[in-house]
């Protein structure tokens, strides 16, 4: 089974005494329960709610490994130092570049991917070029999972981590205290407000170019993102893609017609009616 290497992945090592509580009281993930082996996905978010980072985050020996995109990193790495005030906490860039994500039999025993993990796909993260196979093949299987990432599917500070299902793959942690963004995440979550959500997107052809809008008529419901020839990723509003299923009305992106589903993994369904999705 494939490995694949991930070349604009970069790391940031965060150590120290208060490594754990500082990095705790800032993201997303929650760190108290996050095991040895598991990569979990965590953001550092806006005030407002919104994704300003993303990441995936796990311990590695005393502190932790944050594995980031690599346009992102220094200035994530300020943001972090920006925080620090008197924290006991040190920060580091690992030398080492890219990352090898590797399923089924070429598993590693590096730690596990969790937002897979929740798909049924034990998928390891290795810092370091160990697998030779063509991207395409991770892109594929991330799609087909409804597994979303910045740059490709969302940009960054325009979605909530809502949008992105990090409520349900293990990145928002709702039984720790306090950190940025959170009253307005928890919001959402209790009192159900989240209408977009990623979808996975299967046209009767190719998919035309990321950035595409999907479209009921006229009406714009999202917004196509990674694609690999006639399926995708987009973030839609749930409500206005459950009338349109419901009314047999066509989905298109661009010229071509497509029909989108909710991960299965996810347990979510579509609204019938917008009436439902106020409910």
């Amino acid at each position: 089974m494939p490995a694949v290497f991930l070349k604009e992945r970069s790391f940031i090592r965060v150590a120290g005494a208060e490594a754990e509580s500082f990095l705790h009281n800032l993201i997303t993930t929650d760190l108290a329960s996050l095991g040895a082996d598991e990569a979990r996905p965590g953001a550092l978010l806006t005030p407002q709610g919104k994704i300003l980072f993303d990441f995936m985050i796990w311990r590695d020996g005393p502190g932790f490994l944050i594995e980031t995109d690599t346009a992102q990193r220094e200035s994530l790495l300020k943001r972090l130092t920006m925080y620090r005030l008197r924290a006991k906490v040190d920060f580091g860039v690992e030398g080492v570049e890219g990352v090898t994500v590797a399923w089924g039999d070429a598993a590693t025993d590096g730690p596990r991917d969790s937002r897979f993990a929740k798909a049924g796909v034990a998928l390891t993260r290795t810092p370091g070029e160990h697998g030779s196979e063509p991207e395409a093949l991770y892109d594929e299987l991330r799609i087909v999972n409804g597994i979303a990432v910045s740059g490709r599917d969302f940009a960054l500070q325009d979605a909530f981590p809502h949008d992105v299902l990090m409520d349900l793959n293990g990145g928002l942690g709702f039984r720790k205290g306090c950190y940025i963004g959170q009253e307005v995440v928890s919001r959402m979550h209790h009192r159900g407000t989240a209408r977009r959500r990623v979808v996975i997107v299967k046209g009767n052809a190719g998919l035309p170019a990321s950035g595409t809008e999907l479209t009921v008529g006229s009406k714009p419901i999202g917004t196509l993102g990674s694609t690999e020839g006639d399926i995708g990723l987009a973030i839609v509003r749930i409500d206005r893609a459950g009338e349109a299923i419901t009314e047999g009305t066509a989905i298109q992106a661009d010229n071509v017609e497509v029909s989108v589903s909710l991960p299965s993994w996810s347990g979510l369904s579509f609204p019938a009616s917008a009436d439902e999705a106020s409910a």
